[in-house]
């Protein structure tokens, strides 16, 4: 027997004046007693259906229960999510640099494969790990989740923990994350700014900003940096997550590698193109929770052995001759696209030229115009929805299992204004944005952006029947200084400053977001700093065709054996 009724329900909250005050948020007024009684009724039933969902226990899918691990067993029950994992949070003066939000050493009891044995791998903080505190490098003021201050436990192992724990791999602890998982630099996060290893007091990209961080670590130190000694251990790989730039971006400022594939899925970052590939292989394929994975995503069991076959690319091939038949085309239009430090793009477009061709490929110049529109048509494509999803925490319109500890405080209210305009206005840009253009346009120009986004993809495509792969530069600068995050009345940055910083950031970037071609940033040289004081790594892009993520790392490995890479550290200015 259904639960609704329309005879009026005594258990609903609602009542006429509810009834006329729904009405009038949708501009209208009910006058007929029969059309009010009516309304009442199913309004009613709505609501007793409702509560009825709402009063039942929680379930949490069984393929998310958190893997029983060595260092900390996981409940294998519905009803009890991993209490017993350790952690810590890492000591300032042993995190120097703020890359560690909480330590951990997770194993295994019982993995599946061999994979990943002996890799170390982190998390970026808006990734659930079982019985782990989730912040998304929020402030517990913006959680309504948060309980007395604390910030909600994981009652789940995301899907992405679980094969690396499934992979033999071991979790070393969870990174540091901007606020809300949303900006391309790194001075937002409430763990505090993440410092660039190369240059103190300079951005390391973001969201995923303590990964890149932990991941570059190993390098500076072995090329000479100094001030690290305390800046707490570096790992093998990184699990980071982009939507429009939040894997690259990181990557470019901080000469680490960094691959993404669609929008906003989670994918690897690493020291190299060869524990790219290997992580990939682990993390790659369908999961059934995901609705946005589609017809396209391999089950698990198809996964291409991404490691297996880059190894079996470059195997007993003289250098010179790697690239042999791979054609490559330099966007034209990313090397001055609004926001471009003519050097960037000078260092970019010379290494490609250089290293590519010394490995036998041709490498030439492609024009393509719609790449200047490329972050319109991301911008009006996704700032329709961008804050219900962000900040809101709305259910996305497709099915996909959410997280069930996690919830942020909404709506905005005067205190949340002030912290966020602080500490990371692009929080409020978003909230405003979206109300803005929603009581604007309407849908229509979110929908006309949509369409467009097929458009900027045929662009694409059209370049890739010429060419293998295309190159952009992967920012459109160096790693920027970090604001003053002093009150704007004692001194600080103001709100129009830390715009200022990001605002273009991402023009190289988020047009494949929209488009769905794959791309991995690649270090490939060194450009000076804002005001000369030293030398930070500049990354360069690599777009192959939709779902080809092989043929990129493939062309990493042309441009390796060509010579190409970060290259010695020039040293302290």
């Amino acid at each position: 027997m259904s639960i609704v009724s329309l005879a009026g329900d005594s258990k609903s909250s609602a009542t006429l004046d509810v009834l006329h005050d729904v009405a009038a948020k949708n501009n209208v007024t009910i006058t007929s007693p029969t059309s009010q009684e009516a309304y009442l009724a199913v309004l009613q039933a709505a609501d007793v259906t409702a509560q009825a969902v709402q009063d039942l226990p929680d379930y949490i899918d069984p393929r998310l229960i958190p893997v029983p691990t060595i260092n900390g067993a996981a409940s294998t029950s519905q009803s009890d999510a991993a209490q017993t994992r350790q952690y810590h949070k890492p000591d300032p003066s042993t995190n120097t640099h703020n890359a560690w939000r909480l330590i951990t050493e997770l194993r295994a009891t019982n993995p599946t494969s061999r994979l990943l044995e002996g890799k170390t791998i982190a998390v970026k903080d808006n990734m659930s790990v079982g019985g782990i505190p989730y912040t998304c490098g929020m402030f517990t003021d913006t959680m309504a989740s948060a309980v007395n201050g604390e910030y909600p436990i994981s009652s789940i192992d995301s899907s992405v923990a679980k094969r690396v724990l499934e992979a033999g791999g071991t979790i070393t602890g969870i990174t540091t994350c901007e606020n809300y998982s949303l900006t391309p630099l790194s001075y937002t996060s409430a763990n505090g700014a993440v410092h660039n290893p190369y240059l103190r007091n300079f951005n390391t990209g973001g969201s995923t900003s303590g990964g890149a961080c932990a991941l570059s670590l190993r390098a500076a130190r072995e090329r000479g940096v100094t001030g690290l000694e305390n800046a707490g251990p570096d790992v093998d790989m990184q699990i980071g997550g982009d939507q429009a730039g939040s894997i690259r971006m990181p990557s470019s400022f901080t000469g680490v590698y960094g691959l993404k594939q669609r929008m906003d899925w989670c994918r690897p970052m690493a020291q190299n193109v060869d524990d790219v590939a290997l992580l990939l292989t682990a993390l790659a394929g369908y999961d059934g929770l995901d609705g946005r994975q589609g017809a396209e995503c391999p089950l698990r069991e198809n996964v291409l052995q991404y490691h297996e076959e880059l190894a079996k690319f470059a195997e007993g091939k003289d250098k010179s001759q790697v690239g042999k038949g791979m054609k490559v085309g330099i966007i034209t239009e990313s090397l001055s696209i609004p926001g471009t430090v003519p050097e960037v793009a000078r260092v970019v477009e010379d290494a490609a030229m250089k290293h590519f061709a010394a490995a036998g490929a041709q490498v030439e110049r492609v024009s393509v115009p719609m790449h200047l529109l490329g972050p319109a048509i991301w911008t009006a494509a996704s700032r329709n929805h961008m804050a219900s999803l962000t900040a809101q925490g709305k259910v996305p319109d497709i099915l996909t299992h959410n997280l069930p500890h996690f919830a942020p405080k909404w709506p905005l209210d005067q205190e949340m204004f002030e912290l966020l305009s602080r500490y990371n206005p692009a929080v409020i840009n978003i909230i405003f944005s979206q109300t803005f253009l929603t009581e604007k346009y309407g849908p229509e120009v979110q929908g006309k952006a949509h369409r467009h986004v097929f458009q900027l993809r045929a662009a694409y495509d059209k370049a890739l029947e010429e060419y293998d792969i295309l190159v952009t530069p992967t920012g459109v600068s160096v790693a920027p200084p970090h604001p003053d995050l002093r009150k704007e009345e004692e001194g600080g940055s103001s709100v129009m400053d830390k715009m200022k910083l990001a605002v273009g950031s991402t023009n190289n970037t988020c047009p494949f977001n929209a488009t769905g071609h794959p791309g991995l940033s690649v270090p490939c040289g060194w450009g000076m700093s804002e005001g000369g004081r030293g030398w930070l790594p500049v990354g360069m892009q690599i777009i192959g065709k939709r779902w080809k993520d092989l043929d990129v790392l493939k062309a990493a490995k042309v441009f390796e054996a060509g010579g190409g890479g970060l290259g010695k550290w020039p040293g302290p200015v």
